[in-house]
């Protein structure tokens, strides 16, 4: 099979679908690959690597588009990607569609194959594809909340881990998934006060094995989130509904709770993002203010550290590509119902009930749409 691989045109968005090692393991299985020229570049990935590989180069995204039978990318596709997707094309990257309603029509009507990572399962209900990039975010998020924190950031002036005669932050984690898990690794590493509010307490007792006393874990239906808002120096978002909006747990009222110059990093701002202020930013110009809270809301955080975030990926992603690329889409979805369950939306049919749900379309199921 025919596989391609565009740079990513998301801004400041410098991983790529497939490493050379990745590539490897394809040609090695007898694919043909096409990786545009230079877009592994800003990961560390050379040219000579992918040809080495045994890639062939493309000079444009549009040789890519025309020539391959699956593309390959990290993030969603840009306008003028999907200008150029083709009917039975298999798009296989994250897409996040339930904040995406542009993206979700222009994908219907390109009559496409379109595989979202952050919606693949495994038979213990977990998103294995979303989770490499959520450890990242995860991790990040402290890094960079605890940047912000800093006074010329607009921050508190407030060091994350305190010091002699200075107590620590308060860190408030929302939600104890893998996102959460990653940014109390950081937090508490940072020796900062680490509370982690989420509505499992079966979670909640897996994360006090983990990380002991460094933590405090909260309830969701038994605790006072004004309270915690209000005491909180740094607010992670790491809520998730599964290929839905995330919900809207931070009202613009608790804002006003909050410390001047006290911090949001909104991880969830992919999916719409769980504080009622946040607006998605990038890389480049990360942050904004709403009544003195500082903002964080990337919404592609692990971009910024595109070889790490690159490698993390392919180690997830490479195994159902080569299924797919082995057997073609129909045998690997229909035999697999956790690798079926990435499929959102089938030529021109909307296949995840979450994303028909958001936009009132009618909700085809995968396992009969693939039939036809």
């Amino acid at each position: 099979m025919k596989i391609g691989v565009p740079k990513e045109i998301k801004p400041q968005e410098n991983r790529i679908g497939l490493t050379p090692d990745s590539v490897k393991t394809l040609v090695s299985e007898g694919h043909e690959v096409l990786v545009e020229n230079n877009g592994g570049f800003e990961a560390g990935f050379e040219n000579a690597q992918y040809l080495k590989a045994g890639a062939k180069i493309a000079d444009t995204a549009a040789d890519i588009f025309s020539d391959a039978e699956i593309i390959v990318k990290v993030k969603e596709p840009q306008k003028i990607e999907v200008d150029m997707i083709r009917e039975n094309q298999i798009v296989y990257t994250y897409l996040h569609l339930a904040a995406a309603k542009e993206l979700t029509e222009g994908l219907i009507k390109s009559k496409s194959i379109n595989i979202a990572y952050e919606t693949v399962t495994d038979d213990n209900g977990r998103l294995p594809l979303l989770a490499p990039m959520s450890a990242v975010a995860g991790r990040m998020s402290v890094q960079a909340g605890a940047h912000c924190l800093e006074k010329n950031q607009k921050g508190r002036g407030v060091l994350l881990g305190g010091a002699p005669g200075g107590e620590p932050a308060n860190v408030l984690i929302l939600g104890g998934g893998v996102v959460g898990e990653n940014a109390a690794t950081i937090a508490t590493g940072m020796q900062a006060k680490v509370h982690i509010v989420d509505k499992s307490e079966a979670r909640l007792k897996q994360l006090v094995e983990m990380f002991g006393d460094k933590i405090i874990p909260e309830q969701s239906d038994k605790v006072d989130l004004n309270k915690l808002v209000a005491e909180a120096d740094l607010l992670v978002g790491g809520v998730l509904i599964p290929g839905s909006e995330a919900p809207k747990l931070i009202t613009k009222d608790m804002l006003k709770l909050m410390k001047r110059g006290s911090v949001i990093v909104d991880v969830a701002i992919d999916q719409g993002g769980c504080v009622e202020t946040s607006k998605p930013t990038t890389h480049r110009d990360p942050t904004y203010i709403v009544d003195d809270v500082v903002h964080y809301c990337v919404a592609n955080m692990p971009g910024g550290v595109p070889r790490t975030s690159t490698f993390a990926l392919n180690q997830a992603t490479l195994p159902y590509l080569v299924k797919l690329a082995n057997k073609g889409y129909q045998k690997a979805l229909g035999e697999d119902k956790n690798f079926l369950a990435g499929l959102n939306v089938y030529k021109g049919q909307v296949t995840y009930k979450a994303v028909a749900d958001v936009f009132g379309h009618n909700f085809v199921e995968p396992v009969e749409a693939i039939k036809h």
